[in-house]
């Protein structure tokens, strides 16, 4: 498809530059669309180098966006932080809008665009910064621990950010610096219980959830087993906590990315967003993935073509108001300055502990 109204040649010059890509996306992109996509992918790196830009690209972005134009590869925050280290002047967020404002939370200084406004999150939107303030109110003298998943006006009301990798540790570590046995752990519901599981803090949580990983059942997870009695199930801990019962693994994006080129399972399947799979099956040649997936539609607005446009027209920039901005820094700054886990949360750990609850708000 022609990105911006122009249709690029595909010759045997973007061929050779783009084979690094085509080898890794081969599997799940047709020759036929890869004509297509080669070249823009070749336009696209150009516009890069010529603005001096970088692609932070999500492991839920489809495979010749995540390979054949990502800079950065990951989870939202190991992105952020890559951009903020590096020289370029612009960054463009192949992910979804909060992504993008956690990038202009740690790189003020730069341009941040994501090429389609829409491209929202159903957990970001579930809290504003008022409903924290409220909470703050009703809950005085509690830490106040926030899933980067959320919106820079939501981090500026926090005391801490966690990421699902490191979501018991930074709640531990807050019951201990501020002296209690209760912290708040919001937005992700789910994520909450299954932390709750963990820990001997109580949590208080808030009722947003991911529309992508609500929707997985144990039933899932069961049928899964059932009909693949060989394969590896892997879950995210955004599902809910009766699914990550009857994983085999659960962990972040990151940790299941580690699983499965480490212990190269012979049969895998990740119970997360589809495009996750398609992407860690590159590095992972001898691992069949069975694909029953959930899409995330505010992830799939983004293209190549609406990067092109974005690279090419400086479109669309994001903006955070400055003093919110530093003060949901500091919230991420205090994570990033902890020491990092000995080992990331292993929420398949559930499994030990089935009759923990949480306080919902």
């Amino acid at each position: 498809m022609a990105a911006d109204g122009f249709q690029f040649p595909f010759t045997p010059e973007i061929q050779a530059t783009t084979m690094p890509a085509w080898e890794k996306v081969k599997g799940h992109v047709t020759p036929m669309e890869w004509q297509v996509q080669a070249p823009l992918i070749a336009e696209i790196n150009r516009l890069k180098r010529e603005k001096n830009a970088v692609i932070l690209a999500h492991n839920y972005m489809t495979p010749e966006i995540f390979h054949g134009v990502g800079d950065y590869v990951g989870d939202s925050l190991g992105l952020a932080k890559e951009a903020a280290r590096s020289d370029a002047a612009v960054i463009v967020q192949a992910g979804v809008h909060f992504m993008a404002e956690t990038s202009k939370i740690l790189s003020p200084e730069k341009r941040v665009l994501i090429p389609d406004l829409r491209a929202g999150c159903s957990l970001a939107s579930s809290i504003t910064g008022a409903d924290v303030r409220l909470i703050k109110q009703r809950y005085p003298g509690l830490p106040v621990v926030t899933y980067v998943n959320t919106t820079a006006d939501v981090k500026a009301e926090t005391d801490i950010c966690c990421t699902s990798a490191n979501a018991v540790q930074v709640v531990e570590e807050a019951a201990r610096l501020w002296g209690v046995d209760r912290v708040i752990l919001i937005p992700d519901e789910f994520l909450a219980r299954n932390v709750a599981r963990q820990t001997d803090i109580k949590i208080i949580a808030w009722q947003g959830r991911c529309e992508v990983h609500e929707r997985f059942t144990a039933a899932d997870i069961l049928e899964m087993k059932a009909a693949w009695p060989d394969a590896q199930v892997l879950a995210h801990p955004e599902c809910p906590a009766e699914v990550l019962e009857v994983a085999d693994f659960a962990g972040s994006t990151a940790a299941m990315n580690d699983y499965v080129v480490k212990k190269q399972p012979k049969r895998v399947v990740l119970v997360t967003e589809c495009s996750m799979a398609e992407n860690v099956a590159a590095e992972a040649p001898n691992t069949e993935f069975l694909r029953p997936c959930n899409l995330c539609p505010h992830m799939k607005r983004i293209s190549l073509e609406n990067i092109y446009e974005a690279l090419l027209h400086d479109r669309y920039e994001v903006t955070v108001d400055p003093v919110v901005g530093e003060r949901a820094r500091l919230a991420v700054q205090r994570m990033i300055d902890l020491p990092p886990p000995a080992t990331p949360a292993r929420y398949d750990l559930v499994k030990a502990r089935h009759h923990v609850d949480v306080e919902l708000i």
